[in-house]
């Protein structure tokens, strides 16, 4: 998913040399699996420790040894609710996160398994990358700390986009770990490569019934980001000087992907699902009549930048494609309105195989799993509340909750993969939190309003 390249980390504490002797630390230093405390100091938390938590690699079989998780834990108070982040990749900030402002939580932050630090040394076990063993860790962690320190607080999982999946997948193993789950933008993919996906960005920027915007010569913004395309490949003799130049001055490098033409045609492939994902802005387009090639490869670079096919950016984003490929799900890139420019290729679709660990190219997908996991949430599971953006292309497999009342899902129409309950209008915003507050007190929902997305 691309929303990870775009996050930035704010340095937003200061490390104390000497630890505080606070009690949350005194608690924590009693826990046998916690190691390499450190203190942070992050606003508004009393407390805020980074530390390590020991897992095992295989929660079936211990004997294959352990590796230590990271995990942050700001404190506000031993009885006030607790917001569990779950990350999909590695932890990007110990900021304060929307919930626990709304709330007025302590925060448990986890890094998912096998990114960054938080894996074992030497050869990654590709096969212990599991949904169910992911889901493990944060139970092990979040068990530890509500038996041990946090005995009397409701608590509530949350996850950004892979991390909205997590959410997902933690609370469909472990449905009693917690009371409440928010998931952000969270895609419910159901095969491997789900066609729902390229279904609903091809008709992304089109108008209802055909009518034409001023913008750009009259055409629907899906034509203009089309003809853009077109553009690009067919001057590519002249953006490729442009390419190898920037691919000297950054570093980058195209092995796994077939060198540095074929990752020049594959960012402009992905340009349409950039361009939505994060909201870009169609007026900031070269128009067609201009002939400034500087202009258009910056345009194209800046929406959707060439590192995304780098091979150091796909080895440190290994985890999120062995996943994706295995149990996740994902997208592809269809090359017949180009087929021209794609004669080379020898399938008319590019799926990201080509960024698996050596020797997992070919590696089997669950379907099963996803279609037990979806079957789950639209008949048995409660208190989970989803937050989508309607022009987010992973809002193509949002879930369908169908006639399960148990749980909610609000769409903020025009809004992209940067979604979130303060994007809302003050009714529905209202709304969004009313239904949290009462499925942390166990009171009635008076009523409810939802933002509904029309195409």
């Amino acid at each position: 998913m691309r929303y990870v390249f775009s996050l930035f980390v704010t340095l937003l504490l200061a490390c104390g040399s000497v630890l505080a002797n606070g009690p949350l630390l005194q608690k924590l230093q009693q826990i046998k699996e916690i190691s390499g405390i450190r203190e942070l100091k992050v606003q508004p938390y009393t407390e805020y420790y980074e530390f390590w938590y020991e897992q095992p690699i295989d929660h079936n079989n211990p004997s294959k040894g352990t590796f230590k998780q990271r995990v942050l834990l700001g404190h506000r108070d031993f009885n006030a609710p607790m917001v569990a982040i779950l990350e999909g990749y590695g932890i990007y900030s110990p900021a304060e996160s929307e919930l626990s402002k709304l709330f007025k939580t302590n925060q448990l932050t986890i890094e998912h398994r096998f990114f960054n630090n938080s894996k074992p040394e030497g050869e990654t076990p590709w096969t212990d990358l599991t949904l169910k063993q992911a889901a493990t860790d944060q139970h092990e962690i979040i068990q530890t700390l509500r038996q041990k320190i946090y005995l009397n607080t409701k608590w509530i999982s949350t996850g950004i986009s892979k991390g909205g999946q997590t959410t997902v997948y933690h609370r469909y193993f472990y449905p009693e770990d917690v009371e409440i789950s928010v998931p952000y933008v969270a895609p419910i993919n159901l095969e491997k490569i789900d066609p729902r996906l390229e279904k609903f960005l091809s008709k992304l920027g089109g108008t209802p019934e055909n009518r034409k915007l001023l913008e750009g010569g009259g055409k629907d913004i899906k034509w203009q980001i089309f003809d853009f395309q077109k553009r690009c490949l067919e001057n590519i003799d002249k953006l490729m000087p442009l390419m190898q130049e920037l691919t000297q001055a950054k570093g980058y490098s195209f092995n796994k992907v077939g060198g540095t033409e074929r990752a020049f045609k594959l960012t402009i492939l992905e340009f349409p699902f950039a361009f939505w994902q994060w909201g870009n802005n169609i007026n900031d387009m070269p128009q067609p009549e201009e002939d400034d090639y500087n202009e258009i490869f910056n345009y194209l670079v800046k929406v959707s930048s060439p590192d995304f096919f780098d091979d150091k950016a796909i080895e440190n984003l290994q985890a999120f494609y062995y996943a994706a490929l295995t149990e996740t799900g994902m997208y592809a890139y269809n090359t017949k309105p180009f087929k021209k420019f794609f004669k080379d290729e020898p399938e008319p679709i590019i799926t990201f195989n080509f960024a698996m660990p050596k020797g997992y190219e070919n590696a089997p997908f669950n379907t099963q799993q996803l279609q037990d996991i979806n079957h789950w949430l639209q008949t048995n599971a409660e208190n989970i509340l989803f937050i989508y953006g309607g022009s987010d292309p992973w809002s193509a497999t949002a879930v369908d909750l169908k006639k399960n009342d148990k749980c909610r899902k609000y769409i903020k129409a025009n809004m992209d993969h940067k979604c979130r309950i303060a994007s809302f209008e003050n009714l529905t915003r209202s709304a969004i939190v009313k239904v949290l507050k009462s499925w942390l007190t166990g009171t009635e929902v008076e009523e409810e309003i939802e933002e509904v997305l029309i195409y």
